[in-house]
């Protein structure tokens, strides 16, 4: 059951990273009438996508932490294959979040940090991807 919640966190990670990040937010700046509209309309997705990607992670870590055969049953680390790129893109997200999105909004050179933040999200979406990956060869325990 833990395995299969893992899989469908790491799932829907990596499929809303992809549709708001190469799909909804191309959409619109293509219809949009303006590019400021589009941005406004943007800003507030890739707050929604960074929220999502937090929740994500929490479940992922959680869902992926094992109870060990003793006595005490104590709960085990998940594994460190899976661990990194989810600690990596959680911290991203955060970034993301809390650094970067607030000078874009600011318009504080521009160029740099959309350059910034298109990179850092590119990069979450691998982690998502990387994530998504193992889980989906992983043997049933």
């Amino acid at each position: 059951m833990k395995q299969r919640l893992a899989l469908m966190s790491a799932a829907l990670w990596w499929g809303s990273l992809t549709v708001i990040g190469f799909v909804a937010v191309p959409m619109l700046f293509a219809h949009l009438a303006t590019p400021a509209m589009a941005g406004a309309m943007a800003a507030r997705l890739f707050t929604a996508q960074s929220w999502m990607s937090v929740g994500c992670a929490l479940v992922l870590l959680m869902a992926t932490t094992r109870r060990d055969t003793d006595a005490d049953d104590a709960p085990s680390a998940p594994p460190p294959a899976v661990v990194m790129p989810v600690v990596a893109g959680l911290l991203l997200a955060l970034l993301l979040e809390y650094a970067v999105a607030p000078r874009i909004v600011a318009r504080e050179n521009l160029k740099l940090w959309h350059s910034v933040g298109t990179g850092m999200y590119f990069v979450q979406w691998l982690c998502a991807g990387a994530v998504l990956w193992r889980l989906g060869h992983a043997k049933p325990r």
